[in-house]
């Protein structure tokens, strides 16, 4: 047989050694170094930074050269995690963090901390509440963020608080609040209190609310900022790399600026002719979340809003302002995460996944997708998947969920599952491809009961076990050593378990015993079933058709567009008057 190169030694996503798989190809694990978690380099890709949080003290600071830790001026009382950090001081989160993430220890994440390629998003006041501390970073494992939040035509306060509840249910790790509608203030409130992940906002939507964007002045930013972190967010989306110098590289873009934020910013500066007030003000916003100690998730207000735009001059453009931003920001001693694109073609993922890790210095890299193809709208949830789970075994630390609503409207509770489910496979398949110790033992669990034909411990390792079960049973309501698919004679897994040369399904823990009529289903299980192609095609087309002409949109006309905000108290009342929509409207 010829030699095949094989993975180094030890790289291996399964703890106990287990099936025949020769483990990972990715890089060596280099914890405390550079690449952490890496993919190996395709020729011509941008080399690691060899710079760290370490090499952006603030004024007044050392690294002692003995022990490698920080030496603050005298009096120093730290505040954020990554000051803790820098003086070799192991926090409550940072144990917290190494207890959830078994293939780290609580100094190799305060190692990481310190070297900025980790953060701990954990608000002082959040700390009061239900938050369960975790770490984002290329170090541990990939992180999945869900947006949610009231428009000015749908969803409340109510609403949001129970999607919050879904999303922690469907494995979101963070989640932002993007309300840009109802009454905001009460929104944000309860979802900190309610919240056992770190929150996110995009604190300008508030900064705007009744007001144009024209108006806004270095008070409102500050005041905004300081009134949500008082509230407890953990981190928060500034668009400070959007600049004046940026915007002539837009203006031949397909689909112009889509970062809400971005789009904002850029606004106010052709009015005003200044600079973004973000950029200028930056150290005295690093000054109020350092205060609470607020995570920065520094804004792509450029990312691509089509494959055309990708990785084109006003994205790099911006993207190297970001890693200026974050140099700044470790001078102050405030953590940072750096947001990324996008729409991305999948060949150019990895080189905007280097190059931010070039560029910005190993900071976590938290992307929206990125999505790999821009004509599926209704599924842009697969779309985007697939680029995350290049993003992620490239460099991305975070990755934003898309919903099957994305780019027609605000996700409802079943989109807010489908996008999690959909990042969740994303981050998996991204950490087993990594290597990270242990990501493949109930991948391996799952492996064997399957073999064994063990059906309600497939279920059981399952990531959604109802689903399954649901699934099953609607073919067959009988656990047999066949499924429904190929049925008895032609089932190859029942064939090589009976192969007494196999190990195949021959585990003791998973032995199957007889055929059993299962149990019926849950109520959620039967909903599974009710809900499958509930809507035929030529449903689908009436039910557009029915809308399309209920909005006056008949001969071509079309609705009021309800995201500009001049025309949305007329678009909400076209909304109800026809009856459109199954969520309570905002107030």
């Amino acid at each position: 047989m010829p030699a095949y190169p094989l993975p180094a030694p030890g790289n291996d996503p399964s703890s106990t050694g287990q099936g025949t798989s020769p483990g990972s190809f990715a890089n060596p694990p280099d914890i405390g170094g550079p690449r952490t978690f890496s993919s190996p380099d395709t020729p011509g890709m941008p080399a690691p930074s060899d710079k760290t949080a370490w090499d952006f003290l603030p004024d007044g600071w050392s690294r002692d050269p003995a022990s490698g830790l920080g030496v603050a001026p005298e009096g120093f009382e730290p505040s954020t995690q990554l000051e803790y950090a820098r003086l070799g001081i192991i926090t409550p989160q940072m144990q917290r963090v190494a207890e959830r993430e078994p293939h780290l220890d609580a100094e190799q994440v305060r190692v990481e901390v310190a070297a900025g390629r980790m953060v701990i998003p954990a608000n002082h006041v959040h700390k009061q509440y239900a938050l369960d501390p975790m770490a984002i970073g290329r170090a541990s494992l990939t992180k999945v963020n869900a947006n949610m939040g009231a428009s000015p035509i749908s969803s409340g306060t109510d609403a949001e608080v129970e999607k919050l509840r879904w999303a922690e249910r469907w494995g979101g790790d963070t989640v932002m609040d993007l309300s840009t509608g109802g009454d905001l203030d009460t929104t944000r409130e309860a979802i900190c209190r309610a919240s056992t992940v770190p929150i996110g906002t995009v604190p300008i939507y508030s900064m705007i609310l009744g007001k144009r964007i024209e108006d806004l002045d270095e008070r409102a930013i500050l005041d905004g900022i300081e009134h949500q972190a008082k509230q407890g967010v953990d981190y928060m989306t500034v668009h400070a790399g959007v600049l004046q110098e940026h915007l002539p590289m837009v203006e031949r873009r397909l689909i112009g600026i889509v970062s809400r934020g971005g789009s904002l910013l850029a606004k106010w500066m052709i009015h005003h002719g200044k600079q973004n007030p973000m950029y200028t003000l930056w150290e005295d916003i690093c000054q109020v979340m350092r205060r609470y100690d607020v995570t920065f998730s520094i804004g792509d207000g450029l990312r691509p809003g089509g494959l055309a735009d990708a990785s084109d001059l006003a994205q790099l453009g911006e993207l190297e302002a970001l890693g200026e931003l974050t140099e700044r920001a470790w001078r102050q001693g405030v953590q940072v995460m750096v947001e990324g694109p996008g729409h991305v073609p999948f060949d150019q993922i990895e080189y905007n996944m280097k190059l931010q890790r070039r560029l910005c210095h190993g900071a976590p890299f938290y992307v929206l997708g990125p999505l790999v193809t821009d004509v599926f709208p209704g599924y842009d949830h697969i779309t985007s998947s697939i680029g995350a789970t290049a993003a992620a075994y490239h460099g991305a630390a975070m990755l934003c969920y898309v919903t099957p609503k994305e780019h027609l409207g605000l996700p409802k509770k079943d989109d807010v599952k489908q996008g999690c489910v959909a990042y969740k496979i994303a981050a998996h398949a991204a950490d087993v491809a990594l290597g990270i110790p242990g990501t493949r033992d109930r991948d391996d669990e799952l492996t064997k009961a399957r073999a064994a034909l063990n059906w309600e411990k497939h279920f059981e390792l399952s990531f959604d076990p109802d689903l399954a079960r649901a699934y099953h049973d609607e073919d067959l309501d009988v656990d047999t050593d066949f499924c429904a698919m190929c049925g008895h004679d032609w089932c190859s897994v029942r064939i090589s378990k009976e192969i007494v040369q196999f190990v195949s399904g021959k585990d003791a823990e998973y032995a199957w015993d007889k055929p059993k009529v299962t149990a019926a289903l849950s109520a959620e299980q039967r909903a599974i079933l009710e809900q499958r192609g509930v809507l035929s095609p030529e449903e689908l087309h009436r039910l557009a058709s029915k809308t399309r002409e209920s909005m006056g949109a008949a001969g071509g006309d079309k609705a009021a567009c309800h995201s500009d905000l001049a025309e949305a108290r007329d678009a909400q009342e076209l909304q109800s008057d026809a009856g459109v929509g199954d969520e309570p409207q905002a107030p």
